[in-house]
């Protein structure tokens, strides 16, 4: 069985992300996933995948080389009492290529799935130099990291097409009239104006949130409109249930990120159930999905495209919505990745 070292960018998880998909789908490969901010010892999470807790390292863009060679010195200490002795070394994050010289590999892969404004750039451009083979989340990632790679593939999000595909799902209504949900952490550089100027206007509509509050400076404002309803954090088998329960789902802007030209995994989530979606972006942004996805630039246009969204006729494009689902589903990326690595002699 081939063997795959995975420096994760996140613990193992009931929410799993980008990294957890798409290993827990290479059923050929031998995996030891090493994440920070995981309990200590080893989990056996899967029949061929092995999860360890990494030492915890300072939160600082700088570190010591005594704090990378413990971390390095961990690692290669597992790997060598599992008897990995030429492995893939599946990386995501900038910082771990300071680790490259202290582990066994035999290739190397680096999965951009975001931009790192707040690493140092040398850093990531020298993982991407020293990768056999770069996986990049959207075009302009690709094209950014060109200079430092020839080898690079394109690999956007992915979802988990069957937990939210809108097949034969009732939506069970929890309010009397029109129900407007967001999904998603509810960050100190989320705007929610655009939801803020819809719930002041439109007090007959119900908006849910569902997401765990991290700040969002609006939030405590939002919760005080009786047409308002927060939801914490709900495992992923959960949130479909809520998504169905909307008519119309909502995607929102993070102020503080730059564009980066990725699709996230909740607008494939959204995709997937078929539902009609209102986004909003900036106006020099790409409009990912023009055919399917109403997109709006203001507080004002975004409150005129929900109503449209309102009054869209059943079954317009929710086919097609479903469809763009179902070709981004981990399962195909995984095989993708597999495809690839198979091609490039990596595994």
């Amino acid at each position: 069985m081939e063997q795959i070292i995975c420096l994760a960018d996140r613990p193992w998880s009931s929410i799993p992300g980008r990294t957890q998909q798409l290993m827990s789908r290479l059923k050929q490969a031998e995996i030891l996933y090493f994440a920070p901010d995981s309990p200590a010892g080893e989990q056996r999470v899967r029949s061929n995948i092995t999860v360890y807790g990494l030492p915890q390292l300072p939160q600082l863009p700088q570190l010591t080389g005594v704090e990378l060679r413990r971390q390095g010195r961990f690692i290669a200490r597992t790997a060598a009492r599992r008897r990995f002795t030429a492995p893939l070394l599946w990386t995501t994050h900038p910082r771990q290529v300071q680790l490259l010289d202290a582990l066994p590999h035999e290739g190397v892969i680096y999965d951009c799935f975001q931009e790192w404004a707040d690493q140092p750039s040398q850093w990531e451009g020298a993982l991407a130099r020293a990768a056999d083979l770069v996986f990049a989340a959207s075009p302009e990632l690709a094209d950014r990291l060109s200079p430092c790679s020839d080898n690079i593939a394109l690999l956007p999000n992915g979802v988990t097409y069957p937990l939210f595909s809108g097949d034969d799902r009732p939506a069970p209504p929890m309010a009397s009239g029109p129900v407007l949900g967001f999904a998603g952490a509810l960050t100190d550089d989320l705007d929610l104006s655009p939801i803020f100027y819809a719930a002041r206007q439109r007090p007959n509509w119900t908006f849910l949130l569902l997401g765990e509050d991290r700040g969002a400076p609006l939030l405590p404002r939002l919760c005080k409109l009786p047409n308002v309803k927060t939801v914490g954090p709900v495992s992923l088998s959960a949130v479909p249930d809520y998504l169905f329960r909307c008519h119309v789902l909502l995607d929102l802007i993070h102020l503080d990120q730059a564009y980066s030209g990725v699709i996230s995994t909740r607008m494939y989530e959204y995709l997937s159930t078929g539902r009609p979606i209102v986004s909003i972006l900036p106006p020099d942004q790409v409009e990912p999905f023009p055919d399917v996805v109403y997109t709006a630039h203001n507080p004002e246009e975004f409150l005129l495209l929900c109503c449209h969204a309102l009054e869209e006729a059943p079954d317009f494009v929710r086919a097609r919505r479903m469809s763009h689902g179902r070709s981004a589903a981990w399962s195909r990326r995984a095989e993708e990745v597999s495809r690839i690595l198979h091609t490039a002699g990596l595994l």
